[in-house]
């Protein structure tokens, strides 16, 4: 089973889900079975490396709501992530563009470290509160998972996986894909937002069922084994 997650480094939402998801793996009894491959998406395509307002400012404005509500809106947030143990800064968390990111993760994917980026740069986002724009930054978070340190500000330097960041965002939009996170399970599925871990773990049975369907027993009649008959 292949499990595609479109997703956003800035999105708080993200982040619960992939671990509910996780959640929903770990009590799967064929997880060893199930691909989970991170795709791009950014929230803002336009969004600048530097900006110097807070988080509650970047979301009263985006949201047309005054500061007190959008701090009220992400306390809601913080209480869901610490319910799968995140504990969301978002008093000192940095706004800032993502493509530098999602280029990175595709680099990382060539040399099979996709999903271990993928969850540094989430924790150093929304707990570290890091600056995940800056490239200085990247380098630290890349090489402390393992990757080539000079590889990395290769990539960054060039805008090399600018093209297949491109690519997912155009697939995405393609499925009809507007916000993150979007779980595609086997491209037949979607499951939007962070939902509940049962909802994944029901979905992930249902695809399970039907992709290895089992057989019915209809009757308990008169059997025989290799060692002998129960007549």
């Amino acid at each position: 089973m292949k499990i595609e997650v479109w997703s956003d480094y800035v999105c708080p939402f993200c982040y619960i889900g992939k671990r509910r998801l996780e959640e929903a793996l770990e009590q799967f009894p064929q997880a060893d079975q199930v691909e989970v491959e991170f795709k791009s998406f950014e929230l803002d395509p336009n969004a600048p490396t530097n900006d110097s307002r807070t988080i509650y400012e970047a979301l009263a404005t985006k949201y047309q709501m005054p500061i007190e509500q959008a701090k009220g809106t992400t306390a809601q947030v913080a209480a869901q992530a610490r319910e799968v143990g995140l504990d969301y800064d978002f008093e000192n968390m940095v706004v800032t563009g993502t493509l530098d990111s999602h280029r990175l993760t595709h680099y990382a994917k060539t040399v099979g470290k996709e999903k271990e980026l993928s969850e540094a740069l989430l924790q150093a986002y929304f707990v570290d509160a890091k600056h995940i724009g800056n490239h200085d930054v990247l380098l630290d978070i890349a090489t402390s998972v393992g990757l080539d340190r000079d590889a990395v500000r290769d990539v960054l330097t060039t805008d090399v996986y600018t093209e297949d960041v491109r690519a997912e965002e155009k697939r995405a939009s393609d499925l009809g894909i507007t916000g993150v996170p979007f779980f595609v399970f086997d491209n037949k599925y979607g499951v939007s937002g962070a939902q509940p871990t049962e909802a994944f773990t029901q979905v992930l049975e249902k695809v399970w069922s039907e992709n290895n369907p089992t057989i019915q027993v209809l009757s308990n009649g008169a059997t025989c084994t290799d060692d002998n008959c129960d007549i």
